[in-house]
């Protein structure tokens, strides 16, 4: 094995050319992990995958990787990789130390629940005060009113990202990167919630109409549904460049 590693560091050239040993090992092992998820999960998997294996040629192992990938969808050999980590992790710990993206998600709805329930109990938070608006509205009470439909939008995301991991986990789709973008959407799901709450409804034909039900509830809606607000401000976006980009006609 020695003279092996010596002579591909003597002609590195030799690695370019084809598929790499290496990449050849990783194709084994993710076609092993599919095949064990797949039994172990009563998936139905494709025969001509057997003699696929055994022949163990590049070509072959790619169909078999293909018909195996497409065998156990929605889930992906990088998902099922990471599963089986958190699975081979120390067994004595609890779902909660194995996989700390759904403790901070439950930490952070338990804070914007706390956040919630305190500015909500102030009597500066009122139908009143969010009739007012952040155009009326100043001061402290403003920090309150914004604190509590931020906190409600903070709850619709959490909300929508909890089922979303819980199926994740299901499913065995999830994967590490996840718990990095979770972070922007809970972002997103909050600016969304004011935009929805303070924004829009600030363009209300009557604004004896927005009450405390009504900002509450679009505050609730924009953080849940933060991807759809931004595609729907993108599409706009996408218009109004159109005008003026366009090439004009002679």
């Amino acid at each position: 094995m020695t003279t092996v590693k010596t002579d591909q560091k003597k002609v590195p050239k030799e690695n370019t050319e084809g598929i790499s040993p290496k990449v050849i090992s990783e194709l084994s092992k993710e076609i092993n992990n599919m095949l064990s998820y797949a039994i172990y999960n009563g998936i139905i998997i494709n025969t001509q995958i057997n003699n696929l294996i055994q022949n163990s040629s590049v070509d072959d192992l790619i169909n078999a990787h293909n018909l195996l990938s497409k065998n156990i969808a929605p889930a992906t050999p990088k998902s099922i990789e990471f599963t089986k980590k958190l699975r081979s992790s120390e067994s004595g710990k609890s779902i909660f130390n194995k996989l700390p993206l759904v403790r901070n998600l439950i930490l952070l709805a338990l804070l914007f629940l706390i956040l919630f329930i305190i500015t909500g109990l102030s009597p500066k938070v009122n139908n009143h005060s969010l009739d007012e608006g952040i155009m009326n509205n100043n001061g402290f009470s403003l920090l309150l009113n914004l604190t509590f439909l931020s906190s409600i939008s903070g709850l619709g995301v959490l909300f929508f990202l909890l089922k979303k991991v819980s199926d994740s986990i299901k499913n065995t789709t999830l994967v590490a990167e996840e718990s990095i973008s979770y972070i922007a959407q809970i972002t997103l799901g909050i600016i969304a919630g004011l935009i929805m709450s303070e924004i829009i409804s600030f363009y209300s034909t009557d604004p004896k109409n927005i009450d405390l039900f009504s900002k509450s509830i679009l505050a609730l809606i924009g953080g849940f549904s933060s991807d759809a607000i931004f595609s729907v401000l993108q599409g706009i976006i996408d218009r109004i460049k159109s005008i003026f980009t366009s090439p004009i006609i002679k």
